[in-house]
């Protein structure tokens, strides 16, 4: 049952975040500004199901929001909430370490992919 919670959530989550890059400029001369607005809104909704999460909502809807929902729309939310429990153990060494492996290490990987698809 899980999984289909989770799949549902994940459905509408990409479904929201095709029609906002649909209805935003992607490109505005600084950045990709829809994808900058899905990641602000998707840590929002994550921060607002996680807090709601802690004994406010049931476990199912939770997997819907969070896992399937703002996993679909945004993972860049998941990793918001990931750096911030980090951050809030005071696993300072951790958190700095996750951001900076996270973005060197995955823009490498796309380089790479480029490279390999060629």
């Amino acid at each position: 049952m899980n999984l289909l919670i989770v799949g549902l959530g994940g459905f509408l989550g990409s479904v929201c975040r095709y029609m906002i890059s649909q209805n935003i400029p992607k490109e505005t001369g600084l950045f990709p500004l829809s994808t900058f607005v899905v990641n602000i809104l998707g840590s929002l909704l994550i921060g607002i199901f996680y807090g709601l999460s802690q004994g406010k909502i049931s476990e199912d809807i939770r997997l819907f929001a969070t896992v399937g929902f703002c996993g679909g729309f945004t993972t860049f939310s998941t990793f918001a909430l990931e750096n911030l429990k980090l951050l809030q153990s005071g696993n300072y060494f951790n958190f700095f370490a996750y951001i900076l492996l996270s973005t060197t290490v995955c823009i490498t990987a796309v380089l790479l992919g480029i490279y390999l698809s060629k």
